[in-house]
């Protein structure tokens, strides 16, 4: 297989994020292998079928996060973290189907952008959750190409808006700096050690646990909904798999947070696979309602355009 070329992975990571996330977002909550079930052979179609209360096709808060993140950085020009705020703010005050319950306490406490995630955290000393990694795309894509310490910085920002917990911060700077690699055309599986010494000395043990080789999801100690499991069994649905297809039912079949698992395993293995490897059948049908915003909604095509905008200027986009 020809590795793909920079932009079509940057547009993989993207849009691969969202497939995932409208996927999954069906099964979630749901069992083991419900995916598959349903599904039992791939290539056959119909699974994006919708269902709990979604579209078929429809992507979930997930994507919604992340669209916000990106436009943000395009229409700022950069990281303006009052402005990523703000937009979540009104995207929270529009009653959107699905937010998590971390992060709907922080955006309506009405505190400070710069302290309403911590002072939660004092509060409730749960923040270590998978809200901050399932919208992280954008961002990854972004900051890549500054290098591996900008992208873990910004990633490590971007979350504390809403994760008063730095274990939320430093999975998704392992998830950034993962992509990063993958974007450089490098395997990021094989970076896997190098991204674990540049994560905060506190935290480390705990990922170099569930990005082991040896780690299999049953293994994990927490719901899936937390930021340690869930970046773990992303990263071993690549491990385990031959292509994105088959990493995304991998994902999906774990069960649980079926939508956020399948949407940062949709990121890394579109990285890694490029928009080429994503089927048409689930690319097509996907949309992103935007509450808050009018009546936008963003289909596909609008989530290309956003990626090859993010890879930045200098980048031949065709």
């Amino acid at each position: 297989m020809t590795d793909p070329p920079l932009v079509e992975r940057a547009v993989g990571v993207v849009a691969g994020s969202a497939v995932g996330d409208a996927l999954g977002a069906p099964f979630e909550f749901g069992p083991e292998g419900a995916f598959s079930t349903h599904f039992p052979h791939a290539g056959h179609g119909g699974e994006m079928r919708g269902g709990g209360g979604w579209e078929p096709g429809e992507a979930t808060d997930d994507t919604q996060m992340a669209v916000l993140i990106a436009e943000s950085l395009l229409e700022r020009g950069g990281l303006d973290l009052p402005d990523v705020f703000r937009r979540f703010q009104r995207w929270a005050a529009a009653g959107p189907k699905d937010i998590g319950l971390q992060t709907e306490a922080v955006l309506t406490s009405g505190d400070p952008w710069d302290t309403a995630a911590a002072l939660h955290f004092q509060v409730s000393q749960r923040a270590a959750g998978n809200g901050a990694l399932m919208r992280a795309a954008p961002s990854a894509v972004h900051f890549a190409r500054y290098g591996r310490e900008a992208t873990m910085t910004a990633a490590r920002r971007l979350s504390a808006l809403t994760h008063g917990d730095r274990a939320a911060w430093e999975g998704t700077a392992a998830l950034h700096e993962l992509i990063r690699v993958a974007l450089a055309g490098s395997d990021p599986l094989t970076a896997v050690p190098d991204t674990l010494a540049a994560l905060h000395p506190d935290h480390r043990s705990r990922y170099a646990t569930v990005l082991s080789p040896d780690w299999h999801p049953d293994l994990a100690t927490e719901f899936n909904g937390a930021v340690w499991p869930c970046l773990g069994s992303a990263v071993w649905a690549l491990r385990t798999t031959a292509g994105y297809e088959e990493a995304v039912r991998a994902a999906i079949d774990l069960g649980g947070d079926t939508d956020t698992v399948a949407a940062v395993t949709g990121a890394l293995a579109g990285a890694v696979y490029g928009i080429g490897a994503i089927p048409k059948r689930w690319t097509e049908p996907l949309h992103v309602p935007l509450p808050g915003f009018g009546d936008r909604v963003l289909r596909a095509r609008d989530l290309v355009a956003l990626a090859k905008r993010l890879l930045g200027p200098g980048v031949v986009c065709g």
